[in-house]
C-alpha cells in the first residue's frame, strides 16, 4: 500500500507542476491546437496551446520510479512492458499531434493507416513479449481460470485487435475538456482497485506482479488527475493524441496483463459508445445513406460527445453527464469483479 500511495503523491504533484510549465513552453513556440472545420462550435478555442497530454505518461514514470525506490526493489517484467508500451504510444500520439501543429490544421496529422502502421509494431511487442514470459493466455473476464484458453497464437491476434480497438476508442473521447482526463482517472482507478485486490487475494489469480500493476494504474490515474487541473473549464491547454493514446494504451495493457479485458467493455463503456458512435457514423454512410445521395448521417457528428453539442447541450451537460456514465461503468465492473472473487472463499 505505501508504494501505491507514494507512487501517486509523486505523479500527481509532478503533473500539476510541469503542466504550467508545458503551457508556457508552448505559447513560446506556437505550438497551438488547430480546430476541425466542422467543429465550429470550437473555434474560439483554436491556437489554445497542446500536446498536453505528455505529462501524463511522463510523470506516471517518475511516480513509479519514485514508489520502487521507496519500496527497495526492482521493477517487474509486467511493470516494464506496460510503461513501455505506454510511452511509445504517446510518441505515436506525439507525432500526431506535431504534424497537426505543423499544418496549421485538425486533419493535417497521421492518416489512419498510418497511424496503425506506427502502432502495430508496439502493440505486437507488447503481445509477444507478454506471450514468451509464460503468462495465461486465456480470454477472461474476471481471472484466467474461467476464461477462454486460445494458446499462445490466439492470445496473440486477440490481444493484438484489442489493444488496437481500445486505444482508438479511449482516442476519440479526448474531444472536449476534462473528459478524458477525469474519466480516465475513474477508469484507472478500477483498474487499481481490482490489482490490489488480485494482489492481497493471490489464490486464484494468475497475476503474480499485481504490486507492480496497481502501482502503475494508481501513478496514470494521479496523472490524469493532476493534468485536469489545467485541462478543465476554462481550459488552458488541449491534451492532444500524445496524452489519449497513452492512456488508451496503459487501460488496455494493465486490463490485458490482470487477466480482466473483457471487463474492459462494462469497465470502458463510455470508450465503447464513443468508438461504435465513429464506426456506425462511417459505415452507415458508405452503405447507406452515400448510394442515396443524401446528405443526411446517422449522428449529427461523431464522435457521441459532439452528437449531444449540436442537440443543443452544453459542454459542461456533455462533460458532467459522460463523467457519470463512466462513473457507474467503473463501479458496475468493479462489482462485477468481486462478485466473482465471492466464488473464491
Amino acid at each position: 500500500m505505501a508504494g501505491i500511495v507514494v507512487g501517486a503523491a509523486v505523479a500527481i504533484v509532478a503533473a500539476l507542476l510541469a503542466t504550467p510549465l508545458l503551457i508556457r513552453l508552448a505559447k513560446a513556440n506556437g505550438v497551438g491546437q488547430p480546430i476541425h472545420d466542422a467543429v465550429t462550435q470550437h473555434d474560439a478555442k483554436a491556437g489554445t496551446p497542446t500536446m498536453g497530454g505528455a505529462v501524463i505518461p511522463l510523470a506516471a514514470l517518475a511516480g513509479y520510479g519514485v514508489a520502487r525506490a521507496f519500496l527497495g526493489s526492482a521493477p517487474t517484467a509486467d511493470g516494464v512492458r506496460v510503461l513501455a508500451t505506454t510511452l511509445a504510444a504517446a510518441v505515436v500520439g506525439g507525432i500526431d499531434d506535431w504534424r497537426k501543429v505543423r499544418s496549421g490544421r485538425n486533419v493535417g496529422g497521421l492518416t489512419r493507416k498510418g497511424k496503425t502502421a506506427l502502432q502495430t509494431p508496439l502493440i505486437l511487442a507488447f503481445c509477444v513479449a507478454y506471450v514468451a514470459s509464460g503468462s495465461c493466455t486465456s480470454i477472461s473476464v474476471t481471472r484466467c481460470a474461467v476464461g477462454i484458453e486460445v494458446g499462445p497464437v490466439g492470445w496473440v491476434i486477440f490481444a493484438a485487435c484489442f489493444l488496437w480497438a481500445t486505444t482508438n476508442a479511449v482516442n476519440f473521447t479526448d474531444g472536449l475538456e476534462g473528459l478524458l482526463a477525469g474519466s480516465g482517472a475513474v477508469t484507472l482507478a478500477a483498474l487499481l482497485a481490482i490489482a490490489l485486490w488480485q494482489f492481497r487475494h493471490p489464490g486464484g489469480y494468475e497475476v503474480p506482479n499485481a504490486l507492480d500493476l496497481a502501482i502503475i494504474a494508481s501513478c496514470l490515474a494521479a496523472a490524469c488527475l493532476g493534468f485536469l487541473w489545467w485541462n478543465g473549464n476554462p481550459m488552458t491547454i488541449f491534451m492532444g493524441d500524445v496524452g489519449s493514446l497513452a492512456i488508451g494504451t496503459a487501460v488496455a495493457t494493465l486490463s490485458l496483463s490482470m487477466g480482466v479485458s473483457l471487463l474492459v467493455v462494462v469497465l470502458g463503456a463510455l470508450y465503447v459508445i464513443e468508438g461504435v458512435s465513429v464506426g456506425l457514423q462511417i459505415s452507415t454512410w458508405k452503405v447507406y445513406f452515400k448510394p442515396r445521395g443524401t446528405t443526411h448521417r446517422l449522428f449529427k457528428m461523431a464522435p457521441l460527445h459532439h452528437h449531444f453539442e449540436l442537440t443543443g447541450w452544453s459542454e459542461s451537460t456533455v462533460l458532467v453527464r459522460f463523467w457519470i456514465l463512466n462513473a457507474i461503468a467503473a463501479a458496475l465492473a468493479v462489482a462485477i469483479f468481486y462478485l466473482d472473487a465471492l466464488s473464491l472463499r
